[in-house]
């Protein structure tokens, strides 16, 4: 197998560790390349014009539209609508079904565990709606038990929304099961995939989930491009999330009807070069195989949490257990801020995350104010983890402790 980082150009023209591959992924050449062959050779406004550089346009953008659908195994193309980013489709579940068909008295449930943009919209519901939300609690490994799921669902549980994949933990929640629980009440359940589809299998007709979301960022495409997978059912009796645009089939002064899905939740100009950039950066994936991700992930991590876990006054949160962590250990330093250990890392040519992360309740549930965390991709190797835990165990003592 060829070098997988000579594939990436920005590892090759900076001399630095990147280890905050949960924020972003860097971009593959074929990428970059997909998304300039684009703008260069196909270019027009997809959609709207019957001329033939409109028509490959369109043509380019309904195949990668089918690439993202085969990627999860979506029934088809048209349960799967481009946005923004996760955060942007998660907000269209928000604002497209939350708010049009909850009613005061029904119940959101919502894990501890959530990013911000899987929390944030159904509070909005909540407050708009008068539904009620109900936190489903982790212990401090990170679990998510079914037991305690199905004690909090009732006739009354609309929405259960819990993300597969930890960005605080990396673990790997038990999908399939609480999605049989919440629509054992009649909920729909909804998956923050922005974690899991990078770097696992996902097929939504096996999970049954109702919506998964997920970004293009993280997953070696652009930014800018996101997608929802949601299923047809829904996706047809939900009301659009924007106005305007490529939206429409008809309008008068007075009103207008839809475009049908996915297109009615498409307004306006689309990120055609995102998608083509997205589906190339998903081909890519699968060129390598998620058996080789999988196991050039596992490997690194189950290195680097037990080169951590020998030095002293480091703790990891999470599982014992480096295998259920995917790519994310996320630690705390005794004595030493995680800002300040992020500013000495990054003094040393090495990019890690600090702060809450984007689950502020998370932390504070596990009383903590921050942490910092290293994010693997398969791109990275054995050498990015020994400068990293060389830095690491130098880090007290450039901070003045003894040890």
């Amino acid at each position: 197998m060829n070098d997988i980082r000579a594939e990436f150009p920005l590892l090759k023209n900076r001399s630095m560790v990147y280890l905050d591959n949960a924020a972003t992924s860097q971009k593959p050449k074929c990428v970059m390349d997909a998304v300039t062959h684009y703008y260069e050779d196909h270019n027009a406004n997809p959609l709207r014009g019957l001329y033939d550089l409109s028509v490959e346009a369109t043509e380019d953008y309904d195949t990668a539209r089918g690439t993202v659908a085969e990627l999860i195994n979506a029934p088809k193309k048209e349960d799967v609508v481009f946005t923004r980013n996760a955060t942007e489709s998660l907000n269209l579940v928000a604002y497209s079904y939350g708010m049009n068909f909850l009613r005061n008295d029904d119940e959101i449930v919502v894990s501890i565990m959530e990013h911000h943009s899987n929390l944030l919209p159904w509070q909005q519901v909540s407050k708009h709606t008068g539904a009620k939300l109900v936190f489903f609690e982790c212990d401090e490994q990170g679990v998510l038990d079914p037991e305690q799921l199905k004690k909090l669902v009732n006739k009354n549980t609309k929405l259960v929304c819990i993300t597969q994949v930890s960005n605080l933990f990396g673990r790997a929640n038990e999908i399939k099961t609480f999605a049989e629980i919440a629509h054992s009440v009649g909920a729909v359940f909804v998956c923050d995939g922005a974690q899991s589809v990078p770097h696992i299998p996902v097929d939504v007709q096996e999970l049954d989930v109702d919506f998964l979301a997920f970004s293009g960022h993280k997953m070696y495409g652009p930014m800018g491009i996101g997608a929802l997978f949601g299923k047809s059912e829904l996706l047809e009796k939900m009301p659009p999330f924007l106005y305007g645009g490529e939206m429409i089939e008809y309008v008068t002064r007075c009103g207008a009807t839809y475009a049908e899905v996915p297109h009615k939740f498409e307004a306006g100009t689309v990120n055609a070069g995102g998608a083509i950039g997205m589906a190339e950066g998903i081909r890519f994936m699968q060129r390598y195989g998620f058996d080789t991700i999988e196991s050039i992930e596992e490997e690194l991590t189950i290195y680097a949490y037990n080169k951590m876990m020998e030095i002293p006054h480091v703790e990891i949160l999470g599982s014992d257990d480096p295998k259920e962590h995917h790519g994310i250990l996320t630690f705390v330093l005794e004595g030493v801020h995680p800002h300040d250990v992020a500013a000495i890392f990054d003094a040393h040519g090495i990019a890690v995350r600090a702060g809450h992360h984007c689950v502020q309740p998370l932390h504070k549930h596990l009383h903590r104010m921050s942490t910092t965390r290293a994010s693997l991709a398969f791109y990275n190797n054995h050498e990015d983890i020994d400068a990293f835990i060389d830095c690491l165990s130098g880090i007290r003592k450039e901070m003045g402790f003894d040890n």
